[in-house]
Parts: C-alpha cells; structure tokens; sequence
C-alpha cells in the first residue's frame, strides 16, 4: 500500500519505483495539476529555491518531500533535485506541466520490466491560448523519464538536456519513446514569454562566448531561415493558425538574436586592445 495525495492509500502493482521530481519558485498559482497528476508515483520531491507564496506548504498538503536550494541555475537545479531522489529511476516534471493518463498509462507499463536508460514523451504546448499540434511545438520530444545511474541532466543555465552518465558508452544504450502527452500549461502573458526568451538568449550567447564559438554570417542569417522552413513549412506549423505562426517567429528571431549577441560580445574591444591604443595617444 502506498499513501498518496489526500492521504489516501491504494494499491500499488508490482514495478519499478518511481520518483516524480519538479523544481520551483513561487509556483503555488500553477503547481496543484502538476502534483495531481503524479499521484501514481511513489515519491514527489520538491526542490524549492525560495518561494515566499505558500508553494512549499501547498505541495506539502499533497504528500510531496519539499527541500530548499538556493538556484544553481536550471541544470545544476535539476540534477540536484534527481541526486536527491529516493529511487534511481526519475520523473522530471516543471510546475506548470502535467501527465495525461495516457502517458501515466504508458509510464506504468514502461517500469514493469525497464529495458531501456529512459524514455521521451511528446510535450503539447499551450500557446496564446491554442494547444499547438504541429511545427515547433508538437510533439516537442522531452527526455523525462531514466534512470540516473546511466542518464543525468547537463549543467547547462539554461536549454538543459539529459546526458549519458558515461558518454563513451551512450551507443550501446538506448532510450524509449512513451505515448501519451505531457501538458506544457504555461499561464505566462506574451510579454513575459518575450521576456523570458531574451533572458534564455542571453545565457545560450554566454554559453557559446565562454566555448570559444565564432559565429558566421552565414550562420547569422541562415539559421533563423532554415528554422522557419523547417517547422512552419515541413512540420506544418501553419496549421496551428496565428498562434503557430507567432509561436515559430519568435522562435526564429531567438537564433537570430541569440547568435548576434556572441557577434556584439566578440566585436567589442578587447581592455589590452584599448590600453595599447591609449598608449599611442600619449
């Protein structure tokens, strides 16, 4: 017997345990669907880094394991939260997502006999208020569900992903595909998801500058181009009306933006290069 949200007790099948693991701040306004969803997993872990809106009494309400962290940015954040997990095999939700029971269904079946490190499962996005089903947005494919003694998430600030634990044997491994969606419910105005996206460009630009990456002309103009036919024309975001079309033009101008702000970074003098010239000027 296993006691869930609302203190209820049900009975679990025979299968691989499960944590569900969720990141957050100031959440309290969008994370009850989240901790509904996930009442069928063993344990919820909370890895809260300061909220002051009731986020942590609210999920302690449903059952969930709370711990404060300071923010070490999205990637540290996550792999602390997965480090800290009772159970080796991990469900990484954010607080404004949520498992359909289609996916639930297809989690369980998943850890009866887990064959694989892990499992993808296609991510629906809600946008300007249409859930989008074609293009950038769907299925959107998120690595969500493994095993952390061979997959864990990168360090990356920002855009993390899930890498193998030991890269030099990722080829022998493999990772599943679930059905069944996973809800992105975000509740965000237009401007705060411009916003957010300037933020996330920045740290990418910061990323590329500190790897040492050169960017092309090419690179500059093509990339965004290549995007837009990629997603609006092959994958049909078309068909998601006016949402779809914003939805891929800002996501455009982000690799447009983003690679222009590594060409101002790098454009910009260097301090032995102004010293040097004031010591002409002398």
């Amino acid at each position: 017997m296993v006691t869930v949200a609302g203190g209820k007790s049900v009975k679990r099948r025979s299968r691989e345990p499960l944590s569900a693991v969720i990141i957050a701040f100031n959440e309290a306004s969008r994370i009850q669907s989240c901790l509904d969803s996930l009442e069928f997993c063993d344990e919820v872990l909370v890895l809260d880094s300061g909220s002051n809106d009731g986020t942590q009494s609210l999920c302690r309400r449903f059952g969930a394991k709370v711990v404060h962290q300071d923010w070490l940015g999205y990637g540290q954040q996550k792999r602390k939260a997965v480090e800290l997990a009772r159970h080796d095999w991990v469900l990484c939700l954010d607080a404004d997502e949520q498992v359909t029971p289609e996916l639930r269904a297809s989690i369980e079946a998943a850890m009866q006999q887990p064959a694989l490190a892990g499992f993808r499962m296609p991510r629906c996005n809600l946008f300007m208020g249409r859930w989008l089903r074609h293009g950038e947005g769907y299925p959107d494919y998120s690595l969500r569900l493994f095993d952390r003694r061979q997959l864990q998430w990168s360090t990356d600030e920002v855009h993390e992903k899930v890498d193998w634990v030991d890269a030099s044997h990722g080829h022998e491994r493999r990772v599943g595909k679930l059905k069944g969606d996973l809800l992105h419910e975000s509740a965000e105005s237009l401007e705060q998801y411009l916003l957010k996206q300037n933020r996330y460009t920045s740290l990418q630009a910061d990323n590329l500058i500190a790897r040492g990456k050169r960017i092309s002309s090419s690179k500059l103009v093509g990339s965004p181009i290549l995007r837009f036919l990629k997603f609006y024309l092959v994958r049909q975001g078309f068909r998601d009306g006016v949402p779809g079309l914003v939805h891929i033009a800002i996501g455009c101008f982000n690799s447009f933006i983003k690679y222009a702000k590594v060409r101002a970074e790098q454009a910009r003098p260097k301090v032995e290069d102004v010293a040097q010239d004031d010591e002409f000027k002398i």
